[in-house]
């Protein structure tokens, strides 16, 4: 009987060990060793792959591209406004320029160019890396077009040389400047550019450079404003063709103001008559003698506005003319001028240019 309650008593003790909540301490630490080994072999795991994957995908973005072996040196890739990576890295992709889109978005977000990728056109050389590919797209090197606008044309001749280009984009303006407000130049410009911008171009550069040449010009001039030097200066342009003569030209009409004196320059005349276009031939007596605005044989002073769009040179020798006691020129025979300080002396420099023209028609008709 005494056994009995013996084994009761033990039975009775291992069903209260059983339901004890609390496990040994032993087995508590073991867990908590086991758990921190396994986060710690996990985490190295991740690792492990985060830096493989990183390694790999910095080879790759850095590795030679995939038209190493094309036989073309460079492929031309535009960068159309707009577009963002992710459209970018297609384009690339489907161009062959790169194999992996994926790569080349993460490659660029961890060099943090996704917004300095600039839009132009570009010559991607054959083979080129991803980075390589990154580094010229950010460095705006695009291929540049170029237009030249030649000094002394008139703003509708220009416009019609802008409306003609094909590299350029988009509509002419409605308004187009006014005349002598561009300045002639050979311009670069990016695929792209829209004809506006062009135009822009034209008058930023005139505005800047009249404004630095004005602030800079010669003590006396009989010039009240920077727009009736550009007037002055479109007639100069007009009257010789030769850089060497611009200044002396320029010297001729300055003293002619301050004297007063009539300017009395067949440009003018012709623009008044055909608006700058050539009139291909002639001046005739009755148009030097019949009156109308741009007659500088009849009105005093400068045209109402000017004849044409001046360069640079002809701007700066009416801004800053030579010392001269010229007062007149005429045709030379041999594309330039002979200058004269007398109305005698030009009156015989006169007569030796007709028996040229006298000559050279004479010539002609055999």
């Amino acid at each position: 009987m005494a056994d009995e309650k013996i084994a009761e008593s033990e039975h009775q003790s291992d069903i209260d060990h059983q339901d004890d909540p609390k496990p040994p301490k032993n087995r508590v630490v073991r867990l908590l060793i086991y758990t921190f080994a396994f986060l710690a072999v996990l985490g190295l795991l991740v690792m492990g792959i985060v830096a493989g994957t990183f390694y790999y995908a910095k080879d790759a973005f850095e590795a030679e591209g995939p038209l190493a072996t094309a036989e073309t040196d460079e492929t031309i890739y535009v960068l159309e406004r707009g577009n963002g990576l992710s459209r970018i890295a297609d384009d690339l992709e489907q161009m062959g320029l790169i194999r992996n889109k994926l790569i080349f978005q993460l490659g660029v977000r961890f060099y943090e160019g996704q917004t300095d990728l600039k839009a132009g056109e570009y010559a991607i050389p054959s083979g080129a890396s991803m980075q390589e590919i990154m580094n010229i797209l950010r460095s705006g090197k695009s291929i540049l077009y170029k237009l030249t606008i030649p000094e002394g044309l008139t703003t509708a001749q220009a416009m019609r040389l802008v409306a003609a280009d094909e590299t350029l984009l988009g509509e002419m303006p409605e308004e187009i400047p006014a005349e002598g407000a561009l300045l002639p130049e050979t311009y670069l410009f990016q695929r792209g550019t829209t004809r506006a911008e062009f135009i822009n171009m034209l008058t930023e550069a005139h505005d800047s450079l009249l404004a630095a040449l004005w602030e800079d010009r010669a003590e006396n001039l009989p010039l009240k404003t920077p727009y009736e030097a550009v007037i002055l200066a479109s007639i100069v342009e007009k009257e010789t063709g030769l850089a060497e003569e611009r200044p002396t030209v320029a010297g001729v009409f300055i003293n002619r103001l301050n004297r007063p004196m009539r300017l009395e320059s067949d440009p003018t005349i012709i623009y008044g008559l055909t608006g700058g276009e050539p009139l291909g031939r002639g001046l005739r007596q009755s148009e030097l003698k019949k009156p109308n605005p741009y007659n500088t044989y009849q009105i005093d002073g400068l045209p109402p506005t000017p004849i044409a769009n001046p360069g640079r040179d002809a701007l700066v020798a009416v801004l800053n003319p030579p010392e001269t006691k010229a007062l007149y020129f005429v045709a030379d025979g041999t594309g330039g001028h002979v200058f004269a300080t007398t109305y005698r002396e030009h009156q015989r420099n006169v007569a030796a240019w007709r028996r040229i023209e006298k000559e050279r028609k004479r010539q002609g008709n055999k």
